[in-house]
């Protein structure tokens, strides 16, 4: 066998139970959704096959006609882009000015940023529950809009912060020599060279505003304003019955997004970790 031909058969080998562990939820979701709620609770029926009633698009139609299943997608879209922007605009000028404006106050202080991320949420959830209501954001999108900055952008900071420690000060030095601001220098020069760190930023602020689950079900109990995280468990999920075809659709149609996301920016992403973590 060909040497080539060996590395790339040890290679799937490898990869692929990885890739099947790894894809199975997405088929399991699929494959559920498409099932009617009869073949769901036959106990005969195969559970990796379809029973008589399969497949169907009953779920899907559920959900969208049934649920307000399409304004939790606009919600938790809205909450994420709001969320990226206001950490974007108060992350990047930080990162920067800790690691290059600061002097040696800038690693105490960027390590002090990343500590108060690893506060856990669970401990400010009801004191803020409180803050909430009485300026009167109870029941509003944005009160989790004002919340969720204050976990992103002490990571988001730390993250840049160490990416902009691995540019060339040489670069910006030329810069400002051949006559541009300091403001036109971030933007014609830092800025690009970070862009594995800004997407990193991006990704992961976008993936928090989906997935939280405690501040957007503490704060937010009306259903046309609810996110996706709380829509499902407490709309798909009444008492003791389970919709468990829509709980399949419902986790699917937002899961095929990120998961494409991730892969396309894999290569970035990573570069945005180790490029910020390590320096």
């Amino acid at each position: 066998m060909p040497v080539r031909r060996r590395d790339n058969v040890l290679t799937w080998l490898v990869v692929g139970p990885f890739a099947i562990v790894l894809a199975f939820p997405f088929y399991w979701m699929l494959q559920t959704s498409l099932k009617s709620e009869l073949d769901l609770y036959n106990t005969e029926n195969n559970p990796f096959g379809w029973g008589e009633g399969s497949p169907t698009l009953d779920n899907y139609r559920f959900l969208f006609s049934d649920t307000q299943y399409a304004q939790w997608l606009l919600n938790t879209v809205l909450v994420g882009l709001a969320v990226v922007a206001i950490t974007l605009v108060v992350s990047l000028p930080a990162g920067y000015a800790l690691a290059r404006l600061s002097g040696r106050w800038g690693q105490s202080m960027g390590v002090g940023l990343f500590l108060v991320y690893l506060v856990p949420p669970t401990l400010l959830f009801l004191p803020l529950s409180r803050v909430i209501a009485e300026v009167g954001l109870q029941d509003r999108l944005a009160s989790l809009i004002l919340v969720y900055p204050g976990f992103t952008i002490p990571f988001a900071t730390w993250l840049l912060m160490g990416f902009f420690k691995s540019i060339p000060r040489e670069l910006e030095d030329a810069a400002l020599v051949d006559g541009a601001s300091r403001l036109r220098t971030l933007f014609w020069i830092v800025f690009p060279i970070s862009l594995p760190g800004i997407l990193t930023v991006v990704i992961f602020t976008f993936s928090l505003c989906v997935n939280e689950f405690v501040y957007a079900i503490a704060f937010i109990t009306r259903s046309d304003s609810k996110v996706v995280s709380t829509g499902i468990y407490t709309e798909l999920i009444r008492g003791d019955v389970f919709y468990w075809g829509a709980l399949m659709a419902a986790t699917l149609i937002p899961s095929i997004p990120l998961a494409l996301l991730y892969n396309t920016f894999l290569d970035r992403f990573i570069a945005g970790f180790t490029g910020g973590a390590f320096r």
